[in-house]
């Protein structure tokens, strides 16, 4: 065996360990992530649930406060060559996909927040919220429903909304499936305490800017508009295309940002609800 052979091979067998899809390991944060991880940082090379697990029916969802964003884990990043925004003054966010948890590997080690994960307590990560939020997930395939509190960046699968911690995924009941369809809402919640359901209350709207076959020009361009317009733009894959959106946008803000969408050169931009 060459020096070259005797390199690969380990490479290969550490790749194939982290893209396992086992149900009882994590299904969710990429330990690619951490740029630490392959300096040995976390004592489990893949994450999975705990060896003696708990009894979590007494764990209580996480209550909505007010809380100002903290100064770390609030700024633009970039994983694996993809740009992420970090949405700085969202109002109203509701989306749907699949969930994913992440438990052992990452317990006792810092969040993106600078916070410590402690995966028995109600906490979640999420790509673009920022830090910290409140969002309740509802399990769509069994009805079930959490309140967690956003502390952490993640989960970077394509085609995955947020990333539970251990208790949360127990809750929903989706520990041994690994993922789950769920629905994310954002609680806002504000500086006077009370708790404002802008989404809901005033009934954002989202608009369809384009479709394209390209998705790295969708990501580039949700990216972008995202931060230019300051509501969240998502990229929806249906078959082989590639479909730009944004919002939800507060309904007084509706007819003037899909006018300036026209303007900028989205022709065929439109509302979808």
């Amino acid at each position: 065996m060459n020096n070259l052979t005797k390199h690969l091979v380990p490479l290969a067998a550490l790749l194939l360990a982290a893209c396992s899809s086992q149900p009882q390991q994590h299904q969710g944060k990429d330990a690619a992530w951490d740029k630490e991880t392959a300096g040995g940082r976390y004592a489990l090379r893949q994450d999975k649930a705990p060896k003696a697990p708990p009894n979590l029916d007494h764990v209580k969802d996480a209550v909505p406060r007010y809380e100002p964003y903290s100064r770390q884990g609030n700024k633009d990043y970039n994983v694996w060559g993809q740009d992420y925004v970090v949405w700085r003054d969202v109002e109203n966010y509701k989306d749907e996909g699949l969930a994913s948890w992440y438990g052992s590997k990452f317990h006792g080690y810092h969040t993106s927040n600078g916070e410590v994960y402690d995966m028995y307590t109600m906490t979640a990560a999420h790509k673009h919220l920022p830090l910290p939020s409140f969002v309740r997930v509802t399990n769509t395939s069994n009805g079930k429903q959490v309140v967690v509190r956003v502390n952490d960046r993640g989960p970077f699968h394509e085609g995955r909304v947020i990333d539970l911690s251990y208790a949360a995924a127990y809750k929903l009941g989706m520990l041994e499936t690994g993922t789950a369809p769920v629905k994310v809402e954002l609680i806002k919640v504000a500086p006077s305490g009370q708790e404002t359901r802008l989404a809901q209350a005033h009934g954002g709207r989202h608009i369809q800017l384009l479709a394209t076959r390209s998705a790295d020009t969708a990501k580039e361009l949700a990216a972008r508009l995202s931060k230019e317009y300051g509501f969240p733009a998502r990229v929806e894959r249906r078959s082989e295309w590639y479909r730009l959106q944004m919002g939800p946008i507060p309904a007084n803000k509706t007819e003037d940002t899909l006018a300036r969408l026209i303007a900028a050169g989205y022709s065929q931009a439109y509302f979808l609800n």
